[in-house]
């Protein structure tokens, strides 16, 4: 008979296409999971792994297998949860989250579960888009907050807010900080962005080629404050979400400019499999994240830099 572990060792494997790696992961010994991977090949079988010298490749069945075994693997994580988790945000939760929002929403959110929901164990995993929805499908996590939209039948979701695009530019830029400006007037190849995999440099990508109808061409880097420090000695200006600004914007070498209506945005929610028992607390979750982040000095702290460099030139706020 087919086990759920022998299902899981395979789906390991198939990630990591080592045998070493998956067994760590695992928390097995090698010769132990390969040992159930066979038992598997025999029970269905057909050979499922190709082992080679040094390497391992799944066969055209054990592929088929392995993403069918991640199916049932997500489906038992949802039935463990509908059976253990009754009460809301009760238990372990799994949240993953993307790098532009992790620094600038959780130190305003995490203070205020232990009082909200105090029999909530919360692990949070901070990585790039693409990465946390393939650890959502496979079960690895269980809920994930990022922007908006997510292609995939499998993945529902729940928009939580909207977060404008600032633009930061150096303090003696000639822009001016008392107006507006509109995304024509970005010099893209001044634009700073952060290095490919992060949606937010896709979505600044899309706003000023869909406004120049050529794509930006700048330097890249791995974090907003690397690239907010960039902006402040001068090498160029980016595209700042809002919710960042707080944190980011706070040496006086950086001014803020807010686009002309409609202002480009992002839109940020939360997103988990279809399959999910659990959408209570992801409901309850998202609540939590936009009353929180309501009460947070996010928009006060952006206004008030504004207001800084308005001041300085005597013109009255827009």
């Amino acid at each position: 008979m087919i086990t759920l572990r022998q299902l899981r060792y395979l789906a390991s494997l198939a990630r990591h296409r080592h045998f070493g790696r998956a067994a760590e992961e695992c928390a097995v010994t090698q010769p132990a999971l390969s040992m159930q991977v066979r038992e598997l090949e025999r029970e269905i079988g057909t050979e499922l792994v190709e082992r080679r010298a040094g390497e391992i490749a799944l066969t055209e069945t054990g592929a088929e297998v392995a993403q069918r075994a991640e199916h049932i693997l997500a489906a038992t994580r949802d039935l463990l949860d509908f059976a253990r988790h009754r009460d809301v945000l009760s238990g372990e939760l799994r949240l993953g989250i993307i790098p532009t929002l992790a620094p600038y929403v959780l130190p305003h959110v995490l203070p205020r579960l232990p009082s909200a929901y105090p029999r909530l164990h919360l692990e949070v995993r901070e990585t790039q888009t693409k990465i946390l929805l393939e650890e959502l499908v496979d079960a690895s996590l269980d809920v994930v907050m990022l922007a908006l939209p997510v292609q995939g039948a499998e993945v529902e979701t729940l928009r939580l807010f909207e977060d404008p695009f600032l633009l930061a530019v150096p303090a003696a830029d000639p822009l001016p900080a008392r107006g507006r400006v509109s995304v024509e007037e970005v010099d893209r190849h001044r634009l700073i962005l952060l290095e490919e995999g992060h949606c937010l440099r896709d979505q600044a990508l899309a706003f000023c080629a869909a406004a120049t109808g050529d794509a930006p061409a700048g330097l890249g880097a791995t974090s907003l404050t690397t690239v907010m420090q960039m902006v402040a000695n001068g090498y160029g200006v980016t595209l700042l979400p809002e919710v960042a600004a707080g944190v980011e914007v706070r040496d006086k070498r950086v001014k803020l400019v807010r686009f002309i209506e409609p202002e480009p945005a992002r839109t940020i929610g939360l997103a988990w499999r279809r399959t999910s028992p659990r959408k209570r607390d992801f409901a309850a979750l998202g609540e939590l994240f936009t009353q929180t982040l309501g009460l947070a000095a996010g928009r006060h702290t952006v206004a008030k830099n504004l207001r800084r460099e308005r001041t300085r030139s005597r013109a009255p706020l827009p």
